[in-house]
């Protein structure tokens, strides 16, 4: 189980390693400078914590799922279950946020970012 767990809490983490490159309307824009402001706005986003989001995320959704489980019959399956899926939640929060960073970054900059 505890393989499973950490398993899935690196394929998570992997996962919000994600791209967070948004859709800018680049008509009349310095693509150089466009290129040199995404970058640094690439580094502020991950200032945002996703390890420890989803770790946190997978130790409340292994407490749940374990009081579940355990109301079944099978506390470790239903902590297990329960970490996969506050883990997910939590890396994809991450995601979101380090996304959302980065529109804001760019937004403040003046670029009009279409999604």
């Amino acid at each position: 189980m505890r393989r499973l767990i950490s398993f899935s809490v690196l394929a998570l983490s992997l996962t919000a390693c994600a791209s967070h490159k948004p859709i800018v309307d680049t008509k009349g824009v310095n693509m150089a400078l466009y290129e040199r402001d995404l970058a640094e706005c690439t580094e502020y986003a991950e200032q945002v914590e996703s390890g420890e989001k989803v770790a946190k995320s997978a130790a409340v959704g292994a407490a749940v799922g374990a009081a579940i489980g355990a109301v079944f019959g099978n506390a470790g399956d239903g902590a297990a279950t329960g970490a996969i899926d506050g883990g997910t939640h939590g890396g994809l929060d991450a995601d979101r946020e380090k996304a959302a960073v980065v529109k804001r970054c760019l937004r403040g900059r003046g670029y009009r970012v279409l999604n």
